[in-house]
């Protein structure tokens, strides 16, 4: 097989390979199908507009993209390296034309090539950096779940918390209603004359502007956390709209499983541990990479060219003109005689660029092998970086699973105490609420003064304000739980 068309093959079969592409990242996906906001805004459409917008779920997306990029750019690294050159080039001034001999004062040459170059080994950096970058991608897909996880869990949080300060508010308002009752009753009773202390009414009055000042407060709380909400949405804020209270609407009951086994489930599918060890495998790989540049390389190469020259022609013989005098004599019997000669008549033709491209091709392969012996100790310190990222990933895939299993106690201790609140808080509204009962009917009847009664109502509107606030904690406290385990749902 001629040279050229061993080299064509190369080529054609170097274009050949195909590259693999890793698995797309695991997005969250948008369970509402929409990221507008309507009259109500649920859960679920919350979550997916603060993942569509938030800065910081947006900044691991594009740091997976450039890990993907680099990732191609591995595969392409395996590929062989092909380049053609074109030059055509006009020349002005006295030239000689070797073809007849004559002066001329323009040239036009052109000089064409394709040339390829494939790494046969190279201490198998190629294919580390190829398997370490895949790791890497694969981590950076899921530093971007985590990411969305994060957001998941602040936006269920605010959600919650909107929910809590509207039950907060009815609270307010529902213990403003008894009071001004009572206020409206007593304020009859003065008018009629029958009121036997006066300061019973002045001290349900202040009692009723110190609701008022407790509604303020509620609507705004609620304000500001309606506002911290449209914050993570990174949107607009609509004060008029609604919000589903179907996650209000969950049981409370005690939760079940223990912390030893949510932190075994959660140490197989949370993403930020699972992106660490993956981190650490791709600087295992890099630092094998390193190493490659320690080994000598083999690399293949070839390449075809061609050439053109505008004064290139063919000559060619025609007719032969016989008896010519060449202007020398010879000595003969009867005299001189001249010396005659048969000219050979010629004619010349250009060659074109056709056939000069076709007839000018050579080609040429051969191996070429790079022995490294010292180039500046870049490759030995490049090692001992590689070694140190390696060192550091390590280190980070360790304290990953350290502070999962921290944080997972710390939740669940958490949740275990916002339930003994909430049981507590029930009874406690319970019993103030029939102590609050009898007092009212006491105070009515004029058994007991103002201050008693004051006090009874105090109680219990703390209990039923701590009872409201402990039941939206509990239920963020097990959500916690719910995502360690991958089964977070509203």
């Amino acid at each position: 097989m001629r040279y050229s068309n061993f080299f064509f093959l190369f080529i054609i079969l170097s274009l050949s390979v195909a590259t693999v592409d890793a698995q797309d990242a695991r997005g969250a996906a948008d369970p509402s199908g929409t990221t507008t906001i309507g009259t109500t805004l649920s859960v679920q459409q919350a979550v997916a507009i603060a993942i569509k917008n938030n800065l910081l779920v947006n900044q691991a997306d594009i740091q997976s993209q450039t890990n993907k990029v680099q990732y191609d750019q591995a595969w392409g690294n395996m590929l062989p390296q092909i380049s053609g050159q074109a030059q055509q080039q006009i020349g002005f001034g006295r030239t000689l034309n070797s073809y007849d001999y004559t002066y001329v004062n323009q040239v036009q040459t052109g000089n064409y090539g394709l040339q390829g170059n494939l790494t046969l080994f190279q201490g198998l950096t190629l294919q580390n950096n190829l398997k370490g970058n895949r790791y890497a991608y694969n981590a950076s897909k899921l530093d971007l779940q985590q990411q969305k996880d994060n957001i998941t869990l602040l936006v269920l949080l605010a959600y919650l918390q909107v929910l809590s300060s509207q039950d907060q508010l009815t609270v307010a308002n529902e213990q403003a209603d008894i009071d001004k009752k009572q206020v409206d009753r007593l304020v009859a009773v003065n008018q009629e004359g029958a009121l036997l202390l006066l300061s019973n009414l002045s001290d349900l009055q202040g009692q009723y502007a110190g609701d008022q000042v407790n509604i303020a407060t509620a609507i705004n709380t609620l304000e500001t956390a309606k506002v911290n909400l449209f914050q993570l949405l990174n949107v607009p804020y609509k004060r008029d709209v609604e919000y589903e209270r179907s996650i209000a609407n969950l049981s409370i009951a005690d939760y079940q499983q223990p912390s030893d086994s949510i932190y075994r489930t959660a140490m197989g599918i949370i993403p930020s541990v699972k992106s660490a060890d993956l981190k650490t495998q791709a600087y295992q790989r890099f630092l094998a990479a390193s190493k490659g540049a320690y080994y000598p390389s083999l690399s293949f190469y070839g390449g075809i060219q061609t050439n053109y020259y505008n004064l290139a022609s063919n000559v060619f013989n025609t007719t032969v003109t016989p008896g010519l005098p060449t202007g020398d004599y010879i000595v003969g019997p009867t005299g001189q005689v001249p010396v005659l000669y048969d000219k050979q008549n010629t004619r010349s033709e250009k060659i074109s660029w056709g056939n000069q491209f076709t007839d000018n091709k050579s080609s040429y392969v051969g191996l070429q092998l790079n022995v490294p012996i010292l180039n500046y100790l870049r490759a030995r310190n490049n090692v001992k970086q590689a070694r140190v990222n390696l060192k550091n990933a390590e280190i980070n895939s360790n304290n990953a699973r350290l502070a999962l299993q921290q944080s997972v106690e710390l939740a669940f201790q958490n949740m275990i105490a916002s339930y003994k609140q909430y049981k507590y808080y029930i009874d406690q509204v319970a019993a103030y609420k029939e102590s609050f009962r009898t007092t009212e009917i006491r105070f009515n009847e004029g058994v007991v003064n103002s201050d008693v009664y004051v006090l009874a109502k105090n109680n219990m509107d703390r209990a039923t304000t701590n009872l409201a606030a402990a039941k939206y904690t509990y239920i963020f406290r097990t959500k916690v739980l719910d995502y360690y385990q991958g089964k977070l749902s509203w």
